[in-house]
């Protein structure tokens, strides 16, 4: 029998299968941050093909936490009304929907990723805003010229957790079924977490108790309004991978994942870097699981791994050994979007998973 196709219980939501859709930006909103006919179609796919939970890319809880002006939001009524039919698209295919929170940071205001990446300067382009940090001044040099950033006050930080708040009630409202917090790849939650990008000297700097403070703050504003029945994930870097100074590291995220299942978080998503050019990831296939496999071991909270996930029997293999309880995919379900259902096939001799319309071709 299958791991990977076991169901996954979290309070009282019921996943399929063990296999999840991981958040990727696609960069296809009009500058309202509103989901296209694009997003429909493009989670709509991932949920006929066979995913267990089927997560947004990215998605700003206000403007100013956008990577791009073509991001996707969640700061209005207008927003959440235009996600619900595709939340009612994934039930109906047998996903659960999902939805990753996030604000960028010091890493907004960018053009998109096909248009150079570089950041957009609010003094010589309408499309541009003054971006976040906890300090300017560990702003990490990446191609291109610095952004226009302010480092945030005590009323900012105030402002985002609310924002916080006030996304995971619409998501709420738009049909989502778990609530992902983004605490990773160098966006203004990891640039707080982070001794590399945190200079501060107040009570969000310095200690890891303060460094972490924005994060546990956040994570209980969105506790507090997500119901009892359904899950909480956060997703972290588990490590910078700069091991040459002080920066952010596994046995951190082990600590802060054993705070966060105190704050009622169901499960920890693991990716790593994404804070600074400098980093040094060794890459591969399953290079980032030993991060999760370790926060599972240490902290008893389950986990979510991700990265280089590219074949069926690799995510049977991490699930089967007790590595994650959740396999993330990315770049594999953009490049086959029934990847869910080719490994079913392949595992659990499911063919009958297959949608009836494609059934055929199968057989």
């Amino acid at each position: 029998m299958s791991e990977l196709f076991s169901t996954l219980s979290m309070r009282e939501v019921e996943v399929p299968n063990r296999l999840a859709v991981s958040p990727m930006c696609q960069y296809s909103c009009e500058p309202d941050g509103l989901p296209t006919e694009w997003h429909r179609v493009h989670l709509g796919s991932r949920a006929v093909g066979g995913a267990g939970i089927v997560m947004t890319e990215a998605t700003a809880v206000e403007p100013r936490g956008r990577i791009t002006p073509a991001d996707l939001g969640i700061w209005s009524d207008e927003h959440a009304a235009a996600l619900e039919p595709i939340t009612e698209f994934v039930r109906e295919q047998g996903g659960v929907p999902a939805i990753q929170l996030a604000h960028a940071g010091h890493k907004a205001s960018k053009t998109r990723p096909w248009e150079g990446n570089v950041p957009i300067h609010p003094e010589e382009n309408d499309d541009g805003w003054e971006v976040l940090s906890p300090s300017p001044s560990g702003y990490p040099p990446f191609p291109g010229d610095d952004p226009s950033i302010r480092k945030a006050t005590h009323d900012d930080i105030a402002d985002v957790v609310e924002a916080y708040r006030a996304a995971a009630e619409r998501s709420l409202a738009a049909g989502f079924e778990i609530a992902e917090v983004h605490a990773a790849h160098g966006y203004l939650l990891h640039e707080f977490l982070s001794p590399a990008t945190n200079h501060r000297e107040d009570e969000y700097g310095g200690s890891f108790e303060n460094r972490t403070r924005f994060v546990r703050e956040v994570v209980t504003a969105v506790r507090e309004v997500w119901p009892d029945d359904k899950p909480v994930f956060v997703r972290i870097s588990g490590t910078d991978w700069l091991a040459d100074r002080p920066s952010w590291d596994i046995e951190q995220s082990v600590r802060l994942a054993s705070d966060l299942k105190e704050l009622g978080v169901d499960l920890v998503d693991v990716s790593s870097g994404g804070l600074h050019p400098d980093q040094n990831p060794p890459g591969g296939p399953n290079f980032q699981v030993p991060l999760a496999e370790q926060i599972r071991e240490e902290t008893g909270i389950a986990v979510g791994a991700v990265g280089g996930i590219t074949e069926p029997e690799q995510a049977e293999a991490i699930v089967q050994n007790g590595r994650a309880d959740l396999v993330l995919v990315g770049r594999e379900f953009l490049r086959d979007p029934y990847f869910g259902l080719r490994a079913a096939d392949e595992l659990a001799d499911e063919p009958e998973s297959w949608p009836i319309q494609y059934r055929r071709a199968v057989q």
